[in-house]
């Protein structure tokens, strides 16, 4: 009930509008308002009113301007960060190591043997020995099929408009013609030893040679006598380059030019490492690594032993099998009692340096990281060496970081709002933005190359790439990994943790042991691990490892919002009464009077629609209305017809009739009483 008054109100309302006109509802502002400026427009002289009126104007307008500028600022969400520094009790970190060398060369050698007998050969023709110097001619013949999945060559760009490749193990050689060396190869060019060509570089992992002229046809190599000692570096136009094709025997190729042979052979050599090794079983690949008794000789954590059970382990494709310390998977994470060295995690390690593999690990040592638990350990990017023969102390810092989530900044919580699935997540780890990286470049490397890259995680139903079943995996790995486009894609798919914790390392390192005393260390970790009254460590495999906080002071970083609601309205509210003398209730005065602008412009549209309204009708009936008489007439009398006035002459026209005719009711008509009803109206007494 309430609510059909409200709306029968409304209804009134409507219909009977503010009651004045625009012009009325101004001055009636004007004269009203709260805001300074508007009363004196209408209350001064003709001069004045023009003076007020412009000030009044501009000023409006200037608080127009920064209430723009101050809601434009607010909306950008910007963020101040702060710095904090506590004191507490401290988790201690995850502590990760692996060998720098993935494998023992001693159980991968079955399978890298010819990849090693073509990288010797190869090496030898780079370094040009003499004829009949080369251990060539005395082996097996190679296979050079495996060869031919993936080049060396050797460019040579003394003419660069015409630069020339020569295969290390082919005498023919290739022009390029108006391509570059990063371009698609030409047809080959079979050259005889007459044509004066520049034979391929003596080139070494420091030094470059030009060659030398007229080379015999009997030599089926590139070698070359070596270069006068007087050469100079603008004639060391040689370069060793890596040539990756589409598909074997395709000249759509492109090639991976290196500044030095050491850095192409290492390349080169892990290419195809990665294509046999991706075909090994995993549990297979672990047994070929480092294991934890062979390589944890000795653990310390405070006061407390512990030994290699006390490690976690897990593969990483980099460097094989890798151990990590107070991970907390399966138990509670340790905390740190006291800062210092003599509270922190000590460890001795073995890295059997004389067991790598000569043309894959050019480094030797451990790779060590410090991470929160649960995390991945992205040793290539976050990690540090430890070098052999040495005692290495790493001091920690803390710092602690603490971002704003949208809209003020573009991060995540836990990586459930990020569109790349986190292949990662089969380590039961947390989310980080490593992972989202390199799971994007593998989804996509999967979509585009239609296999997998060895040193990323597999989804279901994928395999890894490999040069007999995907032989263009190469060609199309390089294109992505080079690819700005597929890079950013990455990027801007995937987010940074809003919380995160960093590690701030301190390293410092010493030879150990000592030459006095490295006698009896040697004999004891020897006898420890072997049980053997021999020697069998050297300085060159042994490392010892000392992990703690420098103190237990730790830095928060947070961002907090640097312009709040509060901000908005109190800097709105101060521009408007600095500029104009208003408050709040001036804002809802104003308000009033757009809303009575309103009203009378809804009024006035519907008085225009009921005045068309009418004047439509009048257009369809351009006569006058019957009268009632004749109305009344037409209905009674079936044979009346109007007569026209307009046709009858002017002396003779009739004088109008009544506009109301004349009552004919029965209850006029007096009966006898004998006639009425019971039911009459008529009271009886």
């Amino acid at each position: 009930m309430n609510l059909k008054k409200y709306f029968i109100r409304a209804l009134h309302r409507l219909q009977k509008g503010p009651g004045y006109t625009y012009k009325e509802l101004l001055v009636w502002y004007c004269d009203n308002t709260n805001t300074h400026g508007p009363k004196r427009i209408i209350k001064e002289g003709p001069k004045k009113k023009l003076i007020w009126f412009f000030l009044t104007l501009l000023f409006a307008s200037l608080v127009f301007w920064q209430w723009g500028i101050l809601i434009n600022t607010y909306l950008s969400y910007n963020v101040t960060s702060s710095l904090s520094i506590g004191f507490k009790t401290m988790k201690f970190p995850a502590v990760t190591v692996c060998n720098a060398n993935p494998f023992k060369y001693s159980e991968v050698k079955h399978l890298l043997k010819e990849l090693d007998r073509l990288i010797e050969v190869a090496l030898e023709r780079i370094l040009r020995p003499t004829p009949g110097n080369s251990s060539e001619n005395a082996s097996p013949p190679l296979d050079l099929e495996l060869w031919h999945q993936i080049p060396l060559v050797l460019i040579d760009e003394h003419d660069k408009d015409n630069p020339v490749i020569v295969d290390i193990f082919e005498s023919n050689q290739t022009a390029l013609g108006n391509e570059t060396a990063g371009g698609n190869q030409t047809a080959a060019d079979n050259q005889t030893a007459a044509d004066n060509q520049t034979a391929a570089d003596n080139q070494t992992a420091a030094d470059n040679q030009t060659a030398a002229d007229n080379q015999t046809a009997a030599d089926n190599q590139t070698a070359a006598p070596p270069a006068q000692a007087n050469t100079t570096s603008e004639e060391k136009k040689y370069k060793l380059a890596v040539k990756l094709c589409s598909h074997q025997g395709s000249d759509n190729c492109t090639y991976r030019n290196f500044t030095s042979a050491a850095q192409a052979v290492t390349e080169w050599y892990i290419l195809q490492s990665t294509s046999i090794l991706s075909k090994v079983p995993l549990q297979e690949r672990i047994r070929m690594g480092y294991q934890a008794e062979d390589m944890i000789l000795a653990c310390l954590y405070g006061a407390e032993p512990c030994n290699y059970k006390n490690f976690t382990q897990i593969y990483h494709p980099d460097h094989g099998n890798c151990y990590i310390f107070n991970w907390g998977m399966d138990e509670e994470a340790l905390n740190s009692s006291n800062p210092g060295a003599e509270f922190g995690l000590k460890l001795i390690l073995d890295i059997s340096q004389q067991d790598y593999i000569p043309y894959l690990s050019s480094a030797a040592g451990a790779r060590l990281m410090l991470h929160q638990q649960k995390s991945f350990p992205f040793l290539k990017d976050q990690g540090i060496y430890a070098m052999a023969g040495t005692e290495t102390s790493i001091g920690v810092l803390v710092d602690e970081l603490e971002r704003m989530g949208y809209p003020y900044s573009d991060c995540t919580m836990n990586g459930s709002d990020v569109p790349v699935k986190n292949l990662y997540s089969q380590y039961n780890t947390s989310y980080s933005i490593q992972a989202c990286l390199r799971s994007c470049f593998q989804n996509h490397m999967i979509e585009i190359c239609g296999c997998g890259h060895y040193m990323f995680p597999l989804p279901e139903r994928v395999n890894y790439c490999n040069n007999e079943d995907y032989p263009g995996w190469a060609y199309c790995y390089s294109s992505l990994r080079s690819s700005i486009r597929h890079r950013q894609i990455c990027i801007d798919s995937c987010k940074e943790t809003c919380n995160d914790t960093q590690y701030k390392m301190t390293i410092s390192m010493a030879d150990w042991p000592s030459e006095a005393s490295e006698d009896w260390i040697f004999h004891i970790l020897s006898y420890e691990r072997d049980m053997s009254t021999n020697v069998t460590l050297d300085r060159n495999g042994i490392i010892k490892l000392n992990i703690y906080f420098q103190e237990y002071n730790y830095r928060t970083i947070s961002e907090s919002a640097a312009t709040t609601i509060v901000w908005l309205l109190s800097s709105l509210g101060g521009q408007f009464g600095f500029w104009m003398g208003g408050s709040v209730l001036c804002l809802i005065e104003f308000g009033e009077i757009i809303i009575d602008a309103l009203w009378i412009t809804i009024i006035n549209m519907i008085s225009w629609c009921k005045g068309l309204k009418q004047k439509r009708v009048q257009a369809r009936y351009p006569d006058a209305p019957p009268t009632v008489s004749e109305l009344v007439e037409a209905h009674t009398n079936l044979g009346f017809q109007h007569e026209d006035t307009d046709a009858l002459p002017r002396d003779k026209v009739l004088p109008p009739e009544p506009g109301t005719p004349p009552p004919n009711y029965d209850s006029l008509r007096v009966q006898p009483l004998d006639v009425l009803g019971p039911d009459s109206d008529t009271e009886t007494e």
